[in-house]
This record gives C-alpha cells, structure tokens and sequence, in this order.
C-alpha cells in the first residue's frame, strides 16, 4: 500500500468533513473580506483619498448594508487603463503604499484574449499567499471524489505553464503569472512539481515542449494542469514521439485534469481521444489578477467563488444600460452584491483584491448556476460578443454551437475564431474554424446557423434583418497558433480570442495572407 498516500488521502477526507460542516454564507464572508482589505489599505494613498476609514467604520457599526452603500459611493469602478493611468503605473516605479501597503515585487504580464498591449497586473506577497491556500483547498477538494486510489496522491504533478524566468526590470520582476506562481511553490510540493525547475524556467516554449517530452516516459503523473489546448499539444506531441495509442501508455496513473482559462467543451472531443482511460476534469477560475473559483464537488455544474481569501466581489448586470456596444463599462453603473443577484443572468465582475485593485472590471462574465452555494460558470468577455446590429451572440453560444455541430460531423474543432464585418451595406460573421479533417464549409455554415438560431432569440431575429449573411474559413490548427506566435502568446496562460474586433480582424488576415493560407 501507498503508506504516504493513504495518511494524504485520510488526512484530505479529514478537511474536507470538517469544511462540509461549514455552511456558506456568501453575504457575511464577503462582508468580512472587505472590511480585512479596507483595514489593511485604509493608510495607502488609495485608501486615503477614497476615505476607507469612513466605509470601514459603517461596516463595523452602521447598518446591515451601509458599509456596501458608502463603498460605493466613495469609490469609483476602474477598468485597466483607468486604473494602472492612475495609481498602478507608480507601483512599477517602486513606490510604495499606493494601492496596497508596501512595495509590489512582481508584475504579472497579461493581455488578456482581447487586447494588443501588455498589461502589468500586480501580485503582492498577500495575493501570492491567497493563491497558494486556495491551490491547496482545490487538492483538498478531490477527496469528494469515490474510489480514488490512495496511490494517486504519491504520483507526479505536471503544471504547463510559461516560464519562471522572470525579467528582471530594476525594482521588480515581471513574466507570465504562472511562471511567478511556479517559482514560489512550497517545499514540500517539489518532490511532486513537474516539469521541475530546470524546464519550468525554460522560456522557447517550443524547447520546453520538447524536453517534456523526452522526460515525459520518466514521469509517473497523476495530475495535469494548464490551458486545455496546450495541454492537449504536448499529449499529441508525446503520443506521436514514442509511437503509442494514448497518453496512459506513457502515464498509465494519469487521473485528474485540471483545466481554465477558456471553456474545455470545444476541446473534449478531440482531447479524450488521447486518452486510454476516463479523466476527472476540474474546471478552474484562475486570472492574473487573483484565483477566484474552482469547482468543488464532483456533481457541481459550475466553480464556487472564493470569498474569504481576500477578493470582494461585485457583480454589474450586463446589459445594454451598463455597457456600451464596444463593451465598455459606462461611468456609474449598478452594482450588485452577492445576496442580490439571481441565478441564469449574466453579470459582468468587479473584483476588490489584496493585490491592490479596487473595483476592478477583470472582464469576464458570469452566471450563478447555484446562489446558495456561490457557484458560477463563465459564459464569456464583456467584449468578446458579437452585437453588431443586436444579436448579442455570447461565447457561450458560440462554444454550444461548435460543440454541437462538431458531434454531428464528427469533426475535431480544437480552434475558432469570430469576426464581425461589414457586408451589403449592413452586416456579416466570419467564423474561422480550426479542423485537420476534410470538411464542407457550407455544410459548416448551415449548422452553425442553424445551431445560433436555436440558442439565441436575438440572433434569430438579425438574421432575417440587419445581419444578412455568415461565412466559413476552415483552416488548420497550425494558422491559429503561428500567429499567436507571432504576438509572443504561445504556451502558458495565453489563449486565441473566440471574437476580434477592430485592428485585430485586419490583423489575423494580413498574417493568412502573408502565411500562405489565402491565395
């Protein structure tokens, strides 16, 4: 017997029977969260100037929500440029006590799937630490899961993410955030971390793909992690590199997959065909700038918001009174708690964090599958849709439509992508459709017509209007990823965009035209 899994999985069980006898009350613990924050940066510059003394002072003797009526009064919603133009550009001179107390040390880079310039999300010693406990309660978590066998916990654990060789730019460090993350894992963890320090650090991540795989037969791995399409990269290079059916030939304990960043549906088909055996997929909810949810229990239909490890939440209906067409935030606009938000309806986040962002729009989108539990899925970006003439088409329908159509070809659609355009006076989609199986795009475009009729009213009623036409490109998979590297996106948390917009439709075409794959 596995003596040292066995005492881990007693001691996993143990946690989580005292965690079930906790109930969640999201109100109070979101309470709690803000008024830890206010107290630790009510002496910042931040703080000072948005009187987090006053907000702090209602929490702790006003009326039930007076703290949350004061907050948000006092302090203004920001998006990434409001805020780094403001107050986080400083953090990058080295000054101290701005937005959070002390100086930040590092800087996660990130453009997000939607924005051309990089952006620096700071990562302070408390978010660092918030991360790591809430890694910890996701391991914790698998102990919900039956008959997992007590080996499981000794065998390795394969994090893909980019390099943590971080640059060096003289007061801070900055690179890739799972590369930051990776570079401060705890001690006791490093017997299980693979890839290993040495090809972590590894920044051609071509390179770093290729000693992976030289060292994958080596491994004994019982946990993956990491960006669902890079993930299944490295899994089809290992498989074709020695020559074997699936990756238990080569990992043959392999049981849990932890994905994020982007929905799996449009990957699973083509993924579970590397496999010899069934997985158990975690979903995961991890951005630059905190690690927000995470699936729980093994019956859940979406990830439990974390909300007593230093994020507040706000939730911002998105709707046209509250963002513009571009998907901009407009000034001003309503803001909900988690006690007032209602199950199936899509809000934009603000989050408040111990990283020093306050109020911040990350840009993602969310729907509560189950308020009473906090749980969440993430139907899409407040700019990645599609309303040119208000079809209000979400990635989330588009996610349905290229999963079902690609069950009904038969297919494999690893990648796509979506552009609005104009055509006859009005407008068009462009959908481009990712695929290394011979396929009829007309018979592509149909289904995908026929699919976003079904699952979007507004859609339905644009197309026999204002929206007159949707075209097909299929290439294959390889246009997709040459051009993020072209951008320096390939590997670690990087994703393709499933909408472009503006500069970025010239953009991808210019580099189909330049790279051969239009004539």
């Amino acid at each position: 017997m596995a003596i040292i899994g066995s005492l881990l999985k007693r001691g996993i069980r143990f946690g989580n029977l005292l965690a079930s006898r906790k109930k969640v009350h999201p109100f109070k613990q979101q309470k709690k969260t803000l008024s830890k924050l206010l107290a630790k940066a009510r002496y910042t510059e931040f703080g000072e100037k948005y009187d987090f003394e006053e907000i702090l002072s209602s929490s702790l003797f006003g009326e039930p929500r007076e703290f949350y009526e004061k907050f948000k009064s006092n302090v203004p919603v920001y998006d990434y440029n409001k805020i780094y133009g403001e107050w986080w550009q400083r953090l990058l001179n080295g000054e101290r006590n701005i937005t959070w107390p002390g100086r930040v040390k590092y800087f996660a880079l990130s453009s997000g799937t939607s924005e051309a310039s990089t952006k620096h999300i700071p990562v302070t010693n408390a978010m660092s630490k918030a991360m790591q406990r809430t890694s910890i309660r996701q391991i914790l978590s698998l102990g919900k899961y039956k008959n997992l066998p007590d080996k499981l916990y000794e065998k390795g654990f394969l994090m893909l993410g980019g390099s943590t060789s971080l640059n060096e730019k003289g007061n801070h460090y900055e690179g890739d955030l799972s590369g930051i993350n990776a570079s401060q894992i705890p001690f006791w963890f490093k017997p299980y971390y693979k890839p290993g320090e040495k090809i972590a650090a590894e920044t051609d991540w071509a390179l770093k793909l290729e000693e992976i795989t030289l060292q994958a037969k080596d491994w004994d791995i019982g946990f993956i992690v990491g960006v669902p399409a890079w993930i299944q990269l490295l899994m089809e290079k290992i498989i074709d590199h020695y020559q074997v059916k699936n990756i238990h030939e080569i990992w043959p304990n392999l049981l849990v997959f932890g994905h994020g960043g982007v929905s799996f549906e449009p990957y699973k088909k083509g993924f579970e065909r590397l496999l010899g055996k069934p997985l158990i997929y975690i979903d995961t909810y991890l951005a630059s700038e905190g690690f927000l949810a995470y699936q729980r229990r093994p019956s859940a239909q979406g990830m439990q918001l974390v909300l007593d490890t230093g994020i507040f939440f706000e939730f911002v209906p998105f709707n046209d009174q509250n963002f513009t067409p571009d998907g901009e935030i407009v000034d001003n606009p309503e803001t909900l708690m988690i006690d007032e938000v209602e199950e199936g309806k899509e809000y934009a986040l603000l989050i408040s964090t111990c990283a020093g962002a306050w109020r911040y729009l990350i840009g993602d989108t969310v729907k509560f599958v189950d308020k009473e539990r906090a749980e969440i899925n993430i139907p899409g970006r407040t700019k990645h849709f599609l309303s040119l003439c208000g079809e209000h088409l979400s990635v989330d329908n588009m996610n349905k439509a290229i999963d079902s159509i690609s069950n009904e070809l038969g297919i494999t659609i690893k990648e796509f992508t979506v552009a609005g355009i104009s055509h006859e006076n009005l407008f068009a989609h462009h959908w481009y459709i990712g695929s290394e199986q011979e396929v009829d795009p007309a018979v592509m475009k149909e289904l995908i017509d026929r699919k976003l009729n079904e699952l979007n009213d507004d859609y339905a009623v644009e197309r026999k209007h204002a929206l007159k036409d949707i075209f097909v490109t299929v290439l294959p998979n390889s246009a997709f990823y040459g051009w993020m590297e072209t951008k320096g996106k390939m590997g670690g948390q990087h994703k393709f965009p499933r909408v472009l917009k503006k500069n970025l439709i010239e953009d991808w075409e210019t580099y189909l035209k330049l790279s051969g794959y239009y004539q």
